[in-house]
């Protein structure tokens, strides 16, 4: 069976199991779920969301604390990601979302949440250890988010102080020198008044390039160290005190691209991708009345990362002076602080209005947000600085309105003020002020017990922005907000008494401003070629398609699961930035794969062994969203991943042996096509990869008490 043929086959499978007649209601009154959703302005079993969610509970994080976030997420439907640094740490949404960050600030398109600090840009500091669950809300947040959530949101959740003393142990070895150890420790300090957590985590890796001309394995590497605090303090019976505390301290190398697209480098100047973040946040949680209870949140956190490289990605012996080579580094210092605060209030069943059928939320939000650049770069005459600072208040409010007994309508609106204020050193000065707009209705039918049937129209907005390099001109400097209306349609059930339990999601969006991320090339005196980064609103652009997941346990030993994405996205109209690119009108956007999957299962071997095993690939999608005319249209290839672990339990201790990549499949993480960095070949245009990670394995030993 062909490649092809596997995939469709999959796919096919699912899509039948999800919408099969069979569905039955269950004979007894067992939940779909234990699992509760913390995303939305209530907790709520995740059967009974009606949001196109998937939750990657502690039981699959278990022996991912050496992944890295964005990895955690490559199982989830329609969510993608890219590289372009020492590891993944872009996200993307059913094709919307950032792809790499130069000298230009950027506004995500992701809001990534953790332990209510705002970390959308800030991945490569999030530690997936002593977690105990993702939620990923895929398409626009607006109500609950605002302009950080047009494509969705991702909510990480870390273990929480309980009363009793609980605590974990871990460490890992695999190969290319993978080393990680890691321990948390929780329970009472004061009985009845005061909880507290701590986990540290350490990881290293020298990572899978090699670096011929330094002979060096480690110039690629993983050098990770996190930290986290947590104290509860039961004031009162009515009022609840939490405060988190986070450290992270990465020091990665980034030395990843190569002439010939392998994982051998020629560069003598490895760069960095590193990153120290100091963050916390403060949440009050107080029952104000029988009727109502109060939510104030305070999160701050500052980062200073480092992105550099070598940018001919060669050595001083590599080409004779009469091929005209070239040497540079190129260096990106960042200093971010933000400061956010949420404050709501929440109706409870004796708060309930209009003759006690509706639920409320009413809240204020105001985020700070202060982003200073230094850029270090041997072609500039002189350093780059540059100041973006953002400012937001916003007021919003949900109403859950019971209309009957199985039919709810949910409606939410957000208003928020947005500013922006842009300086650097080449004496530009941009201000930016305006008033956005996001919400959402909603209408939940709940069939029986086991069947809730939901759909959503959301508004969504990305805020403009300013692009920094001095070569564009000056309208070229500014971009504007972006839109996006999203449809949801969907089904969460339960079958064959919850031993079959699925959830499917149609959604249909039109995204109006569509802000493209593209690039300028320049070729300078010495044949090398300038790089020119920056984002337009270049078009029009839709997208529909399909998400789908199933858990089946036929008996006590045996789990199955799918998850499905199927995404048909396109530019409906695009205006062509420069002469020499080709319209991309009908094409879809980079990292639009057509389809995505992810199948597997749990197998119980006897009372202490487990063996799991899954698939996950995804379809062929584009670099980015600039193609030179003459030239072809990048595509990374479609491909899949084999994954499998062994486990072995014996009271509090597990061993797990596992292995990623087992047929040590070839596949890209990023690419950028139609620019010249090869003096061997006269500096033509061609496509140039960073590879994904090969076939790794190794052993995780823990011990829960």
């Amino acid at each position: 069976m062909t490649n092809n043929s596997l995939t469709l086959s999959t796919i096919t499978a699912t899509i039948l199991l999800t919408s099969s007649a069979f569905a039955q209601t269950t004979e007894n009154n067992n939940e779909l779920d234990p699992i509760v959703i913390s995303a939305d302005f209530r907790e709520a079993k995740l059967s009974q969301t009606s949001n196109a969610i998937t939750v990657v509970g502690e039981e699959k994080l278990y022996d991912k604390a050496s992944q890295t976030f964005v990895d955690t997420l490559a199982s989830t439907p329609n969510v993608n990601f890219s590289t372009g640094a020492s590891k993944a740490k872009y996200v993307q949404i059913r094709g919307i979302g950032e792809r790499s960050q130069f000298i230009t600030p950027i506004n995500p398109s992701i809001g990534i949440n953790v332990d209510g600090i705002d970390f959308s840009q800030s991945t490569l500091g999030v530690s997936m250890f002593d977690v105990k669950q993702v939620e990923v809300l895929r398409g626009p947040q607006g109500t609950t988010f605002g302009s950080n959530g047009m494509a969705g949101v991702i909510n990480v959740t870390s273990n929480e102080p309980t009363k009793e003393t609980t605590g974990k142990i871990e460490a890992t070895m695999g190969n290319y020198n993978t080393k990680a150890f890691g321990a948390a420790v929780g329970g009472s300090l004061v009985e009845d008044k005061l909880l507290g957590r701590i986990s540290v985590y350490k990881n290293k890796s020298d990572g899978f390039m090699k670096n011929s001309f330094l002979n060096r394995e480690d110039t690629n590497n993983i050098n990770e160290f996190a930290t986290k605090a947590q104290l509860r303090w039961l004031a009162t019976d009515q009022h609840t005190i939490d405060l988190n505390l986070m450290h992270s301290d990465v020091d990665n190398g980034y030395d990843a691209f190569t002439f010939d697209n392998s994982r051998t480098s020629h560069s003598d100047q490895p760069g960095k991708d590193a990153q120290e973040t100091n963050a916390f946040s403060l949440t009050s949680t107080s029952q104000i009345n029988s009727k109502m209870h109060l939510v104030a949140n305070l999160g701050q956190s500052r980062s200073d990362s480092e992105y550099s490289f070598d940018v001919d990605w060669s050595n001083p012996n590599e080409f004779p002076a009469s091929l005209y080579p070239y040497a540079a580094f190129d260096q990106y210092l960042r200093d971010r602080e933000q400061t956010n605060m949420d404050v709501r209030l929440v109706s409870d069943d004796d708060g309930r209005i209009f003759n006690a059928s509706t639920a409320w939320t009413l809240g204020a939000y105001y985020r700070d947000n202060n982003e200073k650049l230094i850029r270090n770069y041997d072609y500039l005459p002189q350093q780059f600085q540059s100041d973006y600072q953002t400012d937001t208040i916003a007021t919003y409010g949900q109403l859950d309105s019971k209309i009957t007994d199985k039919f709810t309508l949910i409606t939410g609106l957000r208003v928020e003020k947005w500013k922006a204020n842009y300086t650097d050193s080449d004496a530009v000065a941009i201000n930016t002020s305006e008033t956005l707009l996001g919400g959402k209705i909603g209408l939940n039918y709940e069939a029986n017990e086991d069947t809730l049937i939901y759909t959503t129209l959301s508004k969504g907005y990305k805020p403009g922005g300013v692009n920094a390099d001095n070569s564009l001109t000056a309208t070229e400097k500014e971009y504007s907000t972006e839109g996006l209306w999203n449809l949801d349609l969907g089904v969460n059930s339960s079958h064959m008494e919850n031993t079959l339990t699925s959830r499917l999601n149609l959604f249909y969006g039109k995204r109006d401003d569509q802000q493209v991320k593209s690039s300028n090339t320049q070729l300078r005196a010495d044949g090398s070629t300038d790089f020119i980064d920056f984002t337009s609103n270049a078009a029009k652009g839709s997208y529909y398609g399909l998400e789908s997941e199933l858990n089946y346990y036929p008996n006590d030993t045996l789990h199955l699961f799918t998850s499905v994405g199927l995404l048909k996205s396109e530019f409906d109209t695009f205006n062509e930035i420069n002469p020499a690119y080709v319209s991309l009108s009908g094409r879809a956007p980079a990292q639009s794969p057509s389809y995505q999957f992810n199948v597997g299962g749990d197998l119980l071997l006897t009372d202490t062994l487990s063996l799991k095993a899954n698939v996950e690939g995804r379809g062929a999608a584009y670099y980015s969203d600039r193609q030179t005319a003459g030239l072809p249209a990048y595509k990374a290839k479609a491909y899949k991943l084999i994954n499998s672990s062994l486990e072995y339990t014996n009271n509090d201790w597990t061993a797990i042996l596992w292995a990623r990549n087992i047929a040590d499949e070839d596949y890209t993480t990023r690419g950028f096509g139609s620019f010249g960095n090869n003096p061997g070949n006269g500096y033509i245009s061609e496509l140039y990869t960073q590879q994904g990670m090969p076939r790794t394995f190794g052993v995780t030993v823990s011990r829960d008490f």
